[in-house]
């Protein structure tokens, strides 16, 4: 069920990959430009027209998403990175992933724990393996079975999570489009360091699935502003 994460681990590093040719691994950037635009949104292309960014605001915070290659090993094909300065507690740690990377991430540090004796404070891990070691998953009962089957929440403060992550938020997380976006797809959605973000896989790169992750994390941004959210100590 999880081969196609777990082999990714033995790829060649991002960036030594061919890109894939603009007319297939793309969507149709003016279309992307025309809907922006009615989002009040703005579009930039990069990469000689071969990838875009979009920048925004949620309740006066500037967010930006960008697609690009890959920046880690366990993601195929295209990439979206998506950042957003809320002004939170930087205390606050809450990270969303969906299952299946979870437990391909966890096979990879036990890996390295065992190999190579290193701590698991060691700052040269990558950090989703640091991330692993210090925050625990939690959960509760006020959501349903089946998106703790799609995804694991972990934080130092279950309260915080609790807070943050509603069924508005939950009932978002698991809509997305069928079947360009399933449970095997790898996806992170963090607030870390008074920053929100999303880091997901685009492959291949359909503008409904680019579509719903806007809206995914635009919610996920607006309900951690408005959350009573607070950092330990």
């Amino acid at each position: 069920m999880f081969d196609r994460i777990k082999k990714a681990f033995s790829r060649p590093p991002a960036g030594s990959e061919p890109s894939a040719d603009g007319g297939e691994a793309a969507a149709d950037h003016n279309r992307i430009s025309e809907w922006a635009q009615t989002q009040g949104w703005g579009f930039v292309e990069q990469g000689g027209g071969r990838k875009f960014a979009l920048e925004g605001s949620v309740l006066g915070r500037p967010w930006r998403l960008e697609q690009g290659r890959p920046s880690r090993e366990f993601i195929h094909g295209e990439e979206l990175r998506v950042r957003a300065e809320l002004g939170i507690d930087d205390d606050v740690s809450i990270l969303v992933m969906n299952r299946p990377l979870k437990e391909a991430l966890e096979k990879k540090a036990y890996g390295i724990f065992t190999d190579s004796l290193q701590t698991t404070a060691d700052p040269r891990l990558p950090e989703e393996l640091r991330w692993l070691t210090m925050f625990p998953e939690v959960g509760w009962e006020s959501l349903p079975n089946l998106f703790w089957s799609r995804y694991a929440v972990l934080s130092d403060d279950r309260d915080n999570a609790l807070a943050w992550l509603d069924m508005a938020l939950a009932e978002q997380l698991m809509d997305w489009p069928h079947p360009a976006h399933n449970a095997q797809v790898p996806f992170m959605l963090m607030l870390m360091r008074g920053k929100a973000y999303l880091r997901m896989e685009y492959n291949p790169p359909e503008m409904p699935v680019l579509q719903h992750a806007t809206r995914v994390f635009t919610l996920a941004c607006e309900k951690a502003i408005i959350a009573p959210l607070s950092g330990r100590g």
